[in-house]
């Protein structure tokens, strides 16, 4: 059976994540909070913010700004999304 959790993205009962998936505190935050399907958006988000700015996750002020995005994405009010960007 699944592990289920109140998202909060989505405010609802979710399937929640088979295991944390962030190191730190806002790792458990995410397990303990965050549904899977918020976090397959969050990395699609992710993707396309890495991809849009030309970001090296292994850069301190890249994984900062991502962390910082990804508090606003799945906590917040939504991300940042790159002006010149068009989806597909």
């Amino acid at each position: 059976m699944a592990r289920m959790v109140q998202c909060a993205k989505f405010g609802e009962e979710l399937e929640g994540l088979e295991r944390p998936t962030y190191p730190g505190e806002l790792g458990k935050r995410i397990y303990l909070n965050i549904s899977k399907q918020a976090w397959g958006e969050w990395v699609r988000h992710q993707t396309m913010l890495i991809n849009e700015y030309r970001l090296t996750p292994i850069e301190p002020k890249a994984r900062e700004f991502l962390e910082e995005e990804m508090e606003k994405f799945l906590f917040g009010e939504g991300g940042t999304v790159p002006e010149q960007f068009t989806p597909q």
